[in-house]
């Protein structure tokens, strides 16, 4: 289910001014991460209309409105829009509404933003940004690293060795993202985001230890806030009746969300180095993704041989 944003932080992060302080914004959410520029809705057109995305106003809204008389903006034009209760509307380029707008949408009790942004260059900003806010969000047990850029998703039973092997590729100079629970993010048909819940963010629990502030002992280039999840690696107990993948011709594909991601399952014993072989995978995943891949290498040279035997 997506989620809500509040109002004052669309506000915060856009860095927007706000020229209707008496409206209240604490309990004002946004829910759609798409925008509205109400052009058609300034005509007097109001089917179909998309009340519920912010509203964004231009410098071609905004000439428009100059040629109309304050009797026909009032009575057909701002009384029809500000009665759909709108999230809120927003000025590009610095241009000032008029008072008459202002009064208005007080009374309406809708807030009116200023921004010095283009229209074009703040709308693509506003989208991205509330379709990362707003995607459909998950959250899973596990440990998210970023290994060479790749963003690595740690799975695994509780007490397998998850932290333990972050902690390993952290000190090899790689950045944890996530520790004990990863916020999962569908923010396009091929993207997931992964963070940390802002209370276990850049902490580590080590059994036997206890928890352990990355970005204190490390500095601030062992730590990320947010990265893709490309590969998510699945750590079990070695069972030796079970057979495990030698080659890697096919890939294995686990699913979050709807979307696909590649994913290895690293059987455990005493003795393998954790943090060497998800760097590799890490590489290998990496220069797959570039075109080439070794399993299919091998294939070849094998099949080249027999032929000239």
């Amino acid at each position: 289910m997506a989620n809500k944003v509040k109002l004052k932080t669309l506000v915060e992060k856009m860095n927007l001014k706000n020229l209707t302080p008496d409206v209240d914004l604490s309990e004002k959410e946004v829910e759609i991460p798409d925008i509205n520029r109400p052009a058609l809705q300034l005509t007097g057109f109001f089917e179909h209309f998309d009340s519920e995305r912010v509203q964004i106003i231009g410098y071609v809204e905004y000439t428009f409105l100059e040629k109309m008389t304050d009797e026909v903006k009032k009575k057909k034009i701002y009384e029809t829009l500000l009665s759909y209760k709108i999230p809120c509307l927003i000025f590009c380029r610095n241009l000032p509404p008029e008072a008459m707008l202002l009064e208005m949408a007080e009374k309406a009790n809708i807030p009116v933003f200023q921004t010095e942004k283009k229209t074009s260059e703040f709308t693509a900003e506003i989208i991205r940004w509330l379709n990362v806010e707003l995607a459909p969000c998950i959250s899973i047990h596990g440990v998210l690293v970023d290994v060479y850029g790749v963003g690595v998703l740690i799975l695994g039973e509780s007490g397998i060795g998850k932290s333990e092997a972050a902690l390993e590729l952290i000190k090899r100079g790689h950045r944890l993202v996530s520790d004990d629970v990863v916020e999962i993010r569908r923010v396009s048909d091929e993207t997931l985001v992964g963070t940390a819940p802002d209370i276990t963010r850049h902490f580590i629990e080590l059994r036997g230890i206890g928890i352990v502030d990355v970005k204190a002992l490390f500095g601030v280039l062992s730590v990320r806030e947010t990265q893709n999840i490309d590969l998510v690696i699945t750590l079990e107990e070695w069972n030796k009746n079970k057979e495990y993948d030698r080659l890697g011709l096919e890939e294995e594909y686990t699913e979050f969300l709807g979307n696909k991601v590649v994913c290895h399952h690293l059987p455990i014993r005493p003795g393998r180095n954790l943090a060497i072989i998800v760097e590799t995978a890490a590489v290998n995943h990496r220069q797959k993704q570039m075109g080439y891949n070794a399993a299919q290498e091998l294939y070849k040279r094998v099949q080249q041989n027999l032929i000239k035997k």
